[in-house]
């Protein structure tokens, strides 16, 4: 009796490549779902969900070999996020290990592989509307976290050919239960009574529920042919203001949402003093406060996500304050 092809999951350990594990199991009854990561502290929950957990690491060529092997379908949401942090470590993570696992992807016959990048490509430290994929990057990156996915982004989009089908989806600011990233930051700014409204609080944003982010790869899984060797931006669909989010989320855990304010620029100079710092004392810890943090809380930023509906027929199924609400819910259940 022939074993049920793979789909492989990095990541898996993390927010967005634990909940597409999950969900795929399930999704996909027909296919055996490998996930992994280099932590094994969520195996337990994983193989619960009727997941194989693999533990190792994609810089590995070897662990590499033996996770593609095969496998149909590699989707890859492994990388090392964070807006500062020595140059070396993000190109290991983020490029490296991509590299390694599309290498042994290709040897292996996987037939598409799924590449998880981010629309921090795109960051300028000034306002963007409605930004495509069409329109010119900047010259230079905001932080390594930027940069090396970018490199990896178009390594996974040049080894696009007939036999093997690649794909790079970019979503803006994940949100959801089981969010190790934007709420916990918010939470743990707003304990330490150091979350302050950053500029007039007017900007708006995209967010993206990781249930839409999961329907995104699902809509890549099943793209037709011309959608492939393509970088498609995935968002909840409608921008929100960003502070009343905040707010929302914050009165509904009974917390009383900030109303101070500091000017945009007063921020971005403390910030480029707190990076100074860091660099100089060789700290690959995370100042308290960065420049692109300050432009995440000030700036306006939203996407154009029309490519996605066209071609890969994406459809937003969650909306912004309904992804909140989820984390909400989860995040009370874990008290």
């Amino acid at each position: 009796m022939l074993s049920k092809p793979k789909i492989v999951i990095t990541g898996a350990a993390g927010f967005l490549g634990g909940r597409t594990a999950k969900f795929l199991a399930s999704y996909f009854p027909n296919y055996q779902i490998i996930a992994t990561s280099r932590r094994s502290d969520r195996a337990y929950e994983l193989n619960k969900h009727s997941c194989i957990f693999l533990a190792g690491d994609l810089c590995n060529t070897d662990f590499c070999e033996a996770l593609t092997e095969h496998a149909e379908i590699v989707i890859h949401c492994a990388a090392l996020s964070s807006p500062f942090g020595k140059y070396d470590s993000f190109y290991q993570s983020n490029f490296i290990a991509t590299q390694s696992l599309i290498n042994e992807s290709l040897k292996n016959g996987v037939k598409k592989f799924i590449f998880i990048s981010t629309p921090s490509i795109y960051f300028t430290y000034s306002d963007r509307f409605n930004v495509s994929e069409a329109e010119e990057l900047p010259k230079k990156m905001v932080n390594h976290y930027a940069q090396t996915k970018l490199l990896a982004e178009k390594l996974v989009l040049q080894k696009n050919n007939s036999g093997f089908d690649t794909i790079a989806l970019r979503p803006r600011a994940i949100i959801g239960a089981e969010d190790t990233v934007i709420f916990p930051r918010v939470l743990e700014a707003y304990n330490k009574g150091k979350l302050k409204i950053v500029g007039d609080g007017k900007n708006i944003c995209d967010f993206t529920c990781v249930r839409n982010v999961i329907e995104a790869i699902i809509c890549a899984i099943h793209a037709p042919k011309i959608a492939y060797g393509e970088a498609y931006n995935i968002t909840d669909g409608e921008a929100v203001k960003f502070w009343d989010a905040l707010t929302y989320a914050l009165t509904a855990l009974n917390l009383t949402a900030p109303t101070k304010r500091v000017p945009k620029k007063l921020a971005l100079f403390v910030a480029s003093l707190l990076e100074l710092k860091a660099k100089l004392m060789s700290d690959t810890n995370e100042p308290p406060l960065t420049k692109y943090g300050v432009g995440i809380l000030a700036n306006n930023f939203t996407l154009d996500i029309s490519k996605a509906k066209e071609i890969l027929n994406y459809k937003p199924v969650m909306n912004s304050f309904e992804g909140i609400n989820e984390y909400i819910l989860w995040y009370k259940n874990q008290i």
